[in-house]
């Protein structure tokens, strides 16, 4: 997913504990005071001399310059924040049996990373829509080709019968089985609910788990399951996930008179997809995955509007088609939206959000802002799409029908159909075509999703942030620190590409969208190279305090005024704001620590692998995130335990910089206590303050470097290597 876990540091990000910068603006974006740090204060009074840490200190000044052109960018989220909201109940009023079709797109790409109970959980939540189920199209693309994925949606197709009539009567949310029987199956079902209807249904769900589980666990399907579906014959002994044929069939046809459930109402069409593979052909990712899906949904379906959902985002508001209508159907400005994007939000988030996954600024502010510039960027799953604008088509005024046309395959058998559309999901279908460039996703990137919303804006469209108190969909936060950081370090290089590349928002976007916008999505395609000031911040300070060298105003100077009041200041701010949207404390704690651990390994990772890519050494790779983890890796992330578990190069790096720090702090110490050389402290005061909040910061790192003995704790190796190159550090320093 980007299936947009999307991660925003903007507005608040920003010289946290240093001064370097600072914020603090009223509601919509008027800035109140802006704080310079130790290398804006000083120039006009003093430049350091050889032997004070002048190139230490130009190089601090530098930074200070990165942060405040990044600080100006920041400010475009807050311009012209826009809130909508729905009538929904007006919809059958206005339009009666009028309303579109809508396709849903669900994808996956790995049976072992998204089980397949976690998948059909998903589209059973959208086929349960609250809209009419004749106008409903669900499409499953498995990236994977796995006839595990299949098995259990064809079970869920089953389960459907009596779950969507159950969801119906009773107005069940969530819509998802596993979600809502996780929430009720304590006190039971509610009072509304007949108790021997609710046993029953979670009985069956129940059972129908745990084949799927036990198929999966052995890793094939029952031959008596095999025998009774033809569906099962398309996977033979040849077949791989990175090498097969087509392989669609469509489960539950909206054609048939005898789809129906229990209750004899009609049921959604239900389709697999598995697109051609093979070795020789380069497939895209999940960008190829979709504009297959688009493809072959056109031959079927052929709905107006699309929606797309990552396997692990299941709906948690059975309105939300209704909600998103709303704004396609709009009659004065509906016409111009090409899609409606709700926010990304998780159902797993520990009650500190360890991993500062809950996205909250992003969705609670910068998107609205985002909104009031021409709309949000699009961010790959629980979005509503346009077809057309998706297709490609460039906006035009006029009138939107939504009447859709009666074709003429009324009386096409559904083999026939599942064979034309089979070749629209060919390897060899896209060659010489538009396909990846000018029609639907872009290709050639590892954000597939902002490039492509990027494009379909410039080509005159709007799109629309809906952002509703009940959320739309709830996905899976990653449940470890490895996972964050490899989410991040995608996003990041991702994003850098995009604005190097022919797309990039500022040449690409200039002219045909505003310059907030322009400005809004440079917040993102920057993360990557604001890791460079951000760890000079973080090393340089601490090393110049371990020599002596100071590099801030003195505590008696005047000129530490401004800085002791960004401190306060902005914290204080960014302080109520994390408490206004539900964050504690103890979470904007967290918040800060990811705010660092974020930018001195992700960022520094993806500027790294974006540079080297450039160059022609090393290509992009589209990594997927887990979406489950074992027991005890789960119990430590709810007791908010930090999970490292493992040694790579982002946590040599985490390691080696936390290290600094604390023999910067004791060197310091000791130099005072034994040497009794307390009058120096007072030109060093701001920098000991900095080193020590960062000591605090990397106390996780500490325990799992030094104390820990679980699975989660930092290998002796790793130990070794970085208190190895943190002495190194210190000691080169001195000379």
């Amino acid at each position: 997913m980007r299936g947009m876990q999307l991660w925003c540091e903007s507005n608040r990000a920003l010289g946290v504990f240093t001064g370097c910068t600072m914020e603090v603006m009223e509601p919509r974006g008027d800035v109140v005071e802006r704080g310079g740090g130790g290398g804006a204060a000083r120039p006009a009074i003093h430049i350091p001399g050889e032997g004070e840490g002048r190139w230490a200190w130009i190089g601090l000044f530098g930074a200070e310059l990165w942060f405040s052109f990044y600080w100006l960018l920041t400010q475009s989220s807050r311009w012209n924040p826009v809130y909508r909201s729905t009538f929904k109940q007006r919809l059958p009023q206005r339009y009666e049996n009028d309303v579109p079709e809508v396709d849903i797109f669900v994808c996956t790409a790995d049976p072992i990373i998204e089980p397949p109970t976690l998948v059909i959980n998903t589209v059973l939540s959208v086929m349960a829509y609250d809209y009419p189920k004749e106008k409903l199209s669900v499409y499953l693309s498995d990236d994977g080709g796995s006839d595990l994925t299949f098995y259990a949606l064809l079970e869920a197709s089953h389960f459907s019968r009596h779950w969507i009539p159950f969801c119906n009567k009773f107005k069940v949310e969530p819509r998802s089985p596993v979600a809502y029987f996780s929430t009720t199956s304590q006190s039971g079902p509610p009072n509304a609910i007949n108790k021997d209807e609710w046993s029953t249904i979670k009985k069956l769900y129940e059972d129908m788990e745990n084949r799927i589980e036990t198929a999966v666990k052995l890793g094939r399907i029952p031959e008596e399951v095999r025998s009774k579906h033809t569906g099962f014959s398309e996977w033979h002994s040849g077949i791989s996930s990175r090498d097969h044929h087509s392989i669609l069939q469509i489960l539950i046809s909206g054609r048939d008179p005898t789809a129906v459930d229990i209750e004899g109402a009609a049921l959604p069409t239900l389709v697999y997809l598995a697109r051609e593979k093979r070795p020789q052909h380069h497939h895209n990712f999940k960008a190829g995955a979709m504009n297959a899906l688009l493809r072959v949904s056109s031959e079927i379906s052929n709905a107006q509007i699309i929606l797309n959902v990552d396997c692990d985002m299941y709906s948690n508001n059975s309105e939300s088609v209704r909600d998103a209508l709303c704004f396609f159907m709009d009659e004065e400005n509906g016409h111009e939206i090409a899609y409606v994007q709700f926010p990304q939000a998780f159902n797993n988030i520990t009650r500190n959000d360890l991993y500062a996954s809950s996205l909250r600024i992003l969705s609670e502010v910068d998107f609205h802002g985002m909104d009031g510039n021409g709309g949000p960027m699009y961010v790959g799953t629980g979005c509503f799409h346009r077809r057309e604008s998706l297709c490609g088509k460039k906006y035009s005024k006029g009138k939107v029908e939504w009447k859709k046309e009666i074709q003429n395959r009324i009386d096409d058998r559904t083999s026939n159909l599942e064979e034309r559309a089979k070749a629209l999901a060919s390897c060899t279908y896209e060659e010489n075509t538009q396909w990846g460039k000018e029609m639907g996703l872009k290709y050639g990137c590892p954000v597939e999703d902002v490039i492509t919303g990027l494009s379909i804006q410039c080509n005159g469209w709007k799109s629309v942030y809906y952002n509703p108190v009940r959320k739309g969909f709830l996905g899976v936060a990653p449940t470890t620190l490895a996972q964050t950081l490899l989410q991040h370090k995608r996003w990041s290089e991702g994003d850098l590409q995009v604005l190097l590349s022919s797309y990039g928002p500022l040449l690409y976007g200039h002219g045909k969208i505003s310059a907030g916008l322009q400005m809004g999505y440079c917040i993102y395609c920057l993360w990557a190279p604001t890791s460079l000031p951000t760890l000079y911040y973080v090393l340089i300070p601490s090393l110049c305090l371990f020599n002596g060298i100071s590099l801030f105003p003195k505590i008696s100077s005047p000129w530490v005024m401004p800085f002791l009041y960004v401190m306060v200041a902005h914290n204080a701010y960014s302080i109520s704001e994390s408490l206004h949207y539900g964050e504690t404390l103890h979470g904007w704690w967290n918040e800060k620590r990811m705010w660092m651990m974020k930018r001195t390994t992700s960022y520094l990772f993806a500027l790294i692998d974006t540079v080297l890519k450039l160059l022609g050494i090393s290509n992009s790779a589209f990594v997927i995130t887990a979406k489950v983890s074992d027991d005890e890796v789960s119990r430590r992330y709810q007791q908010e335990i930090m999970e490292f578990g493992g040694s790579s190069p982002m946590f040599t790096i985490l390691a080696t910089v936390a290290i600094i720090q604390l023999v910067c702090l004791v060197g310091v110490a000791i130099r005072v206590v034994i040497n009794s050389e307390v009058g120096f402290l007072g030109a060093l005061i701001l920098q000991v303050l900095l080193c020590g909040l960062l000591v605090i910061i990397n106390l996780p790192v500490y325990q799992a470097l030094f104390f820990r003995k679980d699975k989660g704790c930092l290998p002796s190796s790793l130990k070794f290597t970085s208190v190895g190159l943190a002495i190194l550090a210190c000691l080169i320093t001195l000379y």
